[in-house]
């Protein structure tokens, strides 16, 4: 269920570490800021799941507690860290973010954030990969393109 609207649309911003997500969120800053001043910016980043069986396997089963809780933190600070790098390129354009850090796989996590947030509009970067790459890796910015409950804008580097 989506939360209350504030009056004020909605736009998220989706960012990973790619040089691709922080050039939608520049691009959609430089193009867009205009239009986009009475509207409430989030913005949003999705990490995995922390795979751990590696750890459990080389531990034959038994990794301390430590070592987990260890890696763990590491894996929330990255995400924290993307945030960071993202509200501070906002910033520079005088714009405070609303941040929102999710943990699941990132196209589904993106599409929930969406519906559970009221998001009018979603911007996401694009990597540029090609047909076959999108077959097998799959494409986060076509996924959202499907399966977002709201206008998505997709903004691909330049070749």
């Amino acid at each position: 269920m989506a939360e209350e609207k504030s009056g004020k649309k909605q736009v998220m911003v989706a960012i990973d570490d790619s040089d691709c997500s922080k050039h939608a969120l520049r691009w959609m800053l430089s193009y867009l800021k205009d239009s986009l001043a009475d509207s409430e910016i989030i913005l949003f980043t999705a990490q995995p799941q922390l795979d751990l069986s590696s750890v459990y396997a080389s531990s034959y089963g038994a990794a301390p507690i430590e070592l987990i809780n260890s890696m763990q933190q590491n894996y929330k600070n990255a995400a924290l860290n993307r945030i960071e790098d993202g509200t501070k390129i906002c910033a520079e354009s005088g714009v405070t973010p609303k941040k929102v850090m999710e943990f699941g796989n990132p196209k589904e996590a993106i599409c929930d954030a969406v519906e559970k947030l009221g998001v009018d509009l979603l911007i996401v970067g694009s990597h540029g990969k090609g047909a076959l790459e999108r077959t097998f890796l799959g494409s986060v910015s076509n996924y959202c393109v499907n399966k977002a409950k709201c206008p998505v804008l997709v903004v691909r580097t330049k070749a």
